[in-house]
């Protein structure tokens, strides 16, 4: 169900974008990353934290780490990540699969500037075996370009 509704929700918002299934686990950021030959940075993770009462998305690259100082500053409020149920329950999407795209209800979605390193990011699709190539600049567009500051990236 959730490939499904994150290839519905391309197909009707960015036809042009397809996602890729892949025969290799894409399930964690190092998977990924070798099954389609990128560096881990390019992998795009999405993180579900709770500010507050409020449950968002952060899309970050996939060698960084939610920073505390400064996800406090840009979110207001100290993060906490949430749990596999809670994650599933708001994305439709089991952990290893999380992504911006095909949500059962609208969420907010914040871009990491650690992001804006690279050109081209490959965030997952839905499944553990699916993933989506596209352009930095399209995703912000797809996600609604709201940019933060949140995450540290590796030494």
């Amino acid at each position: 169900m959730s490939l499904a509704s994150v290839t519905a929700d391309l197909a009707a918002r960015a036809p042009d974008l397809s996602v890729i299934v892949t025969e290799a686990s894409t399930a964690t950021v190092p998977l990924a990353a070798e099954v389609h030959g990128v560096a881990p940075g390019q992998i795009a993770k999405t993180l579900c934290i709770r500010v507050r009462d409020e449950d968002v998305l952060l899309v970050t690259r996939g060698d960084a780490r939610l920073d505390n100082q400064k996800s406090k500053q840009a979110f207001g409020g100290r993060p906490r990540m949430l749990g596999a149920e809670d994650v599933l329950r708001l994305t439709s999407h089991a952990v290893g699969g999380v992504c911006p795209f095909g949500l059962p209800a609208p969420l907010p979605i914040y871009l990491d500037t650690s992001l804006k390193a690279y050109d081209i990011v490959i965030p997952a699709g839905g499944d553990t075996h699916a993933s989506v190539r596209l352009s930095v600049d399209r995703l912000a567009e797809l996600c609604g370009r709201q940019w933060v500051d949140a995450c540290q990236l590796p030494e």
